[in-house]
Formats: C-alpha cells, structure tokens, sequence
C-alpha cells in the first residue's frame, strides 16, 4: 500500500500520518518528520498495516509468507519456546523454577498471546536453555536477514559457525571480511594510516 501525501487547505496528510503546515510553513519540523518518515518508509520497504492490537495503523516490512500480526508473532514465539523446552528435555515446572515464576505463570508464555515474552525474560531463557535471542527471532521474522528466504538461512548458518569459532579465528575472519567488504577499505585505510602515525 502507497504512501499519499495531500496538501490541501494547508493540512499535509499522509495515509497515518497527520502534519498541520501553516500557509506560511512555519511548522517546518513537522514537514521534515513526515518526509523522514515517509523516506524511512520508503527506504525499508515498510506497508502500512491494520492490527487488531494497535488503534492506529502500523508500518511494517512483509515477511516471506505475509506481514504476521502480533498476536500471530506471539503465538509462534510461545510454540518455539515450547518446542525448544521440550526439546531440550527441561520440564515446564523445572523452567518456572529456574526463572523464579510459578508453573502457571510460565505457562502464560507457552500458550500463546496470554503473556507477552520481555527482553529480561528473553535474555534469562537463554542463559537456562542456550539459545541466542536470534534463534527465536529468525524462526518469527527471517525476513530481517535476507531478500529471500535462502539468502536469510545462509545468513543465519554463517552466523552459527562464526560462534563456534575461537577468538583469534574471529579476529582474523573479522579483518578479512573487512577487506572485502565495499567501504570498509577506505575506512581500514584511514585507520592503519591513523594508528601507524602515532
């Protein structure tokens, strides 16, 4: 879905977006913001969208199978959760404990949109169970780290393997892909010079 900008009777709208200019411009701040937006909107490919959860529309990047509402992101987080759980043979009473909740309380996170998963709670999961916030975030939005859904699984599998490397490994990995990697020359270039001239 586009983006329209009207201007008429010195009110600047957009399909969400509402920005009063005055017939001599005076609020130019609001004009700048709505045209940081809409090249922000523009720039990151984002739709406007209609979620029951919000009262106004939001602006999101589609995913490889359509734009999931929250509800929908929610609910998959509670499954891969679950899934990961069981997986890794930690009983749910075992899990509550370890993260200070009851038993019913955790539940909430695993049946889907009855509690919303916090960063804190996501980042403690992780330290019981080892896993990386990415691995549950690629599983709801793989969207993030490709065009395609190859691309972004490619990505996530060099990510993986970076991991297990040891440290002066990822030191050396780091300095090659800066070589190769378009800007980052220029950028190496003047550092060297800078730390050579010291």
């Amino acid at each position: 879905m586009g983006c329209a900008v009207i201007l008429r009777r010195g009110v600047l709208q957009s399909a969400s977006f509402r920005c009063i200019v005055t017939a001599e411009g005076r609020n130019q701040k609001g004009v700048r913001s709505l045209t940081d937006a809409m090249s922000l909107m523009s720039a990151r490919g984002l739709v406007e969208i209609t979620d029951p959860e919000f009262d106004r529309p939001v602006f999101r990047q589609p995913g490889f199978d359509g734009t999931l509402t929250a509800k929908e992101m929610d609910e998959k987080i509670s499954a891969w959760l679950k899934q990961t759980r069981e997986a890794k043979g930690i009983s749910r009473a075992d899990l509550a404990h370890l993260l200070g909740l009851s038993v019913s309380v955790y539940g909430r996170y695993e049946r889907g949109s009855e509690a919303r998963l916090s960063i804190p709670r996501l980042i403690h999961l992780c330290e019981i169970m080892g896993f990386m916030p990415l691995d549950v975030i690629f599983d709801i939005a793989p969207h993030l780290w490709g065009k395609t859904l190859q691309e972004a699984e490619d990505r996530l599998t060099l990510t993986k393997l970076v991991e297990q490397l040891p440290q002066d490994t990822m030191r050396d990995l780091i300095r090659l892909l800066r070589r190769m990697t378009p800007g980052e020359q220029a950028a190496d270039a003047v550092a060297t010079s800078t730390s050579e001239g010291r």
